[in-house]
């Protein structure tokens, strides 16, 4: 209880007048029925958003105790036996955990590292362009990548890549040097998926920063120019200070996505020569529960995954709010 609750309460103990009682955030029952019946509309707005949530990633968790049981299809979750941990005991206990741990996180500060800047930086230069129709043209070229699918966007640099007729080795061999394996060589695996990922996704991440951007005060640039602080001066003393909030918001969910590299793009461009640097738990998780039908197996991997994303959002979260920050609940 805060000390202006505590006071109130004493007050009203000591004149005799009863205590209201009210919600966690503040306002009694009846005036929170009343402000969901005020904004209905936007609630209503959000139903299918929820029910997206509820069906497609809160519904699927029951699935989860297979992990913990030798799950057979014919006999279904009620029916199979239950091993306990046994299935991560495994997991720990072979040579591929290491690997596949190796190779997630290594990618995955690769991403950290490389492309979660480029979003920030194209909105920055963004924001700094004068021409609208010009800016809007921008905008619109870099967002068009993120509409194609990986199997495009792999294809595309497979034409571009490839030794036998791929552009870049045409100009690499013009220049009179010999074409460079780009697809089968496992040490250009992990340059060309963060390529392809800042390629696909950067344009469509400055959306948000962009958004966050147009919330900042003109004045205070108006302030700043009259005190002789050029461009750069202003965007690293005003923009980026203004746009924080939401840059750390937006690094906790990346880091809750630590483990979660993705399925797809990673499936399309591993190959046999490149795997030992390429196979994460995503791709693990369908070889060998779908390919090799060891369901439970795989749930476990799965299962593990998405705890250790858990932690570290919250551990993120309560960083940032220990440097003051509002983190993201």
């Amino acid at each position: 209880m805060s000390a202006t609750t505590a006071s109130k309460a004493a007050a009203a103990a000591a004149t005799g007048t009863p205590v209201r009682a009210s919600l966690p955030g503040g306002g009694t029952p009846r005036k929170r029925t009343s402000a969901l019946l005020k904004h209905r509309t936007l609630y209503l707005m959000a139903v299918p958003g929820i029910l997206y949530f509820l069906v497609f990633k809160y519904a699927p968790m029951g699935g989860l105790v297979i992990a913990f049981q030798d799950y057979l299809p014919f006999l279904g979750i009620a029916d199979s036996p239950w091993v306990g941990f046994e299935h991560f005991v495994r997991f720990f206990t072979e040579d591929t955990f290491f690997l596949l741990l190796r190779n997630t996180i290594i990618i995955s500060l690769l991403m950290l590292v490389f492309a979660f800047p480029v979003p920030i930086i194209l909105a920055l230069l963004l924001n700094e362009v004068r021409t609208r129709s010009f800016q809007r043209t921008i905008q619109s070229v870099i967002y068009l990548p993120h509409f194609l699918s990986w199997v495009i966007v792999v294809s595309i640099f497979y034409v571009m890549l490839s030794t036998d007729g791929g552009s870049i080795n045409n100009l690499i061999v013009a220049a009179g040097f010999d074409p460079v394996p780009f697809l089968t060589d496992p040490d250009w695996l992990r340059p060309m998926y963060i390529m392809q990922e800042i390629w696909k996704g950067a344009g469509w991440g400055t959306i948000v920063y962009l958004a966050a951007m147009t919330a900042v005060d003109t004045q205070l640039y108006e302030a700043a120019e009259l005190d002789g602080a050029n461009r750069l001066r202003q965007t690293w003393h005003i923009t980026l200070p203004a746009i924080r909030p939401t840059i750390i918001v937006m690094f906790i969910l990346a880091i809750g996505d630590f483990l979660e590299l993705g399925f797809e793009h990673m499936y399309l461009v591993l190959n046999s020569l490149n795997r030992e640097v390429g196979e994460i738990f995503d791709t693990y998780v369908y070889t060998a529960g779908i390919q090799n039908g060891q369901l439970s197996y795989a749930s476990a991997v799965g299962l593990f995954k998405g705890l250790v994303g858990l932690v570290l959002v919250v551990m993120a979260n309560k960083m940032a709010k220990r440097f003051g920050e509002e983190g993201v609940y």
